[in-house]
């Protein structure tokens, strides 16, 4: 074993105590909201509810799964991950992997216009008026349409399609590849990593993402999980959060005092939080080369 002097045991003391704590100032507000949401609404009211449940109950998550409202949130949120991840990541590949092709004119100039976007936009109003005038008001594909292209993405693709073998593509091309045949048949199979870790980004920002629909959405059945999940922690009163709910779930509410609004907005975060979370374990492999390739200079 190397010899290690009493300032480098300090140090190192130091590095893993600083380490831990911030690991756990990190991960214990996730912890406290799993605990609140399996403890008693009325116990929880009390106060002293830290690491363990002081009495434990499934009523909460009874009353998410048993209102309608949050539920067609649930599988708004799900449709719209899957078809807007699946669609982003796509294109913006096959743009990537044009700008990536050197013999492409005018290629300088189009990524001077991609990245200028990036720094300025229209700002809200005209987004607004733009989205209005396409008629994705009240609209599903307002989810999709608007984030369809990731200029980081696209920069982050390129630069990895421009570190692929210049013979590979020149043995597609000798073989009869047309572009779209390499691209699909040939590129996207070598770029697991970077895919895998931008899909995973994506589908973040648009699990996450709640602020559009409060913009462009008026009918309540097209509201995602995490809109609802927003309208619930905004409300304070139960009575409140009782007139959100279905009748069903109100009837429930009304046999079972011990729900309050904290335990069930704990509850609903945890069914709101939990499914991104749970895809982390099967992309984490990928991180490193996906995320590191972006900064890789040409």
């Amino acid at each position: 074993m190397k010899y290690r002097s009493f300032g480098d045991r300090m140090l190192m003391l130091f590095i893993y105590t600083f380490l831990i704590l911030l690991g756990f100032t990190t991960f214990y507000p996730f912890w406290n909201a799993l605990v609140i949401s399996f403890n008693q609404g009325l116990d929880t009211a009390l106060g002293g509810v830290t690491f363990w449940p002081r009495v434990w109950t499934l009523e909460n998550y009874a009353i998410v799964f048993q209102d309608s409202r949050i539920l067609n949130g649930f599988y708004i949120s799900i449709m719209r991950t899957v078809i807007g991840t699946v669609l982003s990541v796509l294109l913006t590949a096959l743009l990537a992997f044009a700008m990536s092709k050197s013999e492409l004119i005018g290629r300088k100039f189009y990524m001077v216009f991609f990245i200028v976007t990036m720094y300025f936009s229209g700002g809200l109003i005209p987004t607004f008026m733009v989205v209005r005038s396409l008629g994705l008001m009240d609209n599903f594909w307002v989810f999709i349409i608007p984030s369809l292209i990731s200029v980081w993405n696209m920069i982050i693709f390129r630069t990895f399609f421009k570190g692929l073998p210049d013979g590979l593509m020149e043995s597609a091309q000798i073989d009869g590849c047309g572009q779209f045949r390499t691209f699909f048949q040939i590129v996207l199979p070598l770029s697991g990593p970077v895919i895998a870790t931008l899909s995973l980004f994506t589908a973040i920002g648009h699990w996450n993402e709640w602020f559009l629909p409060s913009i462009y959405i008026n009918n309540e059945n097209l509201l995602p999980i995490q809109s609802m999940l927003q309208q619930i922690l905004n409300s304070n009163i139960m009575t409140e959060q009782m007139s959100q709910l279905d009748s069903a779930a109100q009837s429930r509410m009304s046999q079972m005092r011990e729900v309050t609004s904290k335990s069930l907005s704990m509850a609903t975060m945890m069914v709101a939080t939990l499914p991104i979370i749970m895809v982390y374990p099967f992309v984490q492999k990928y991180f490193v080369k996906g995320v590191l390739v972006g900064s890789l200079k040409e």
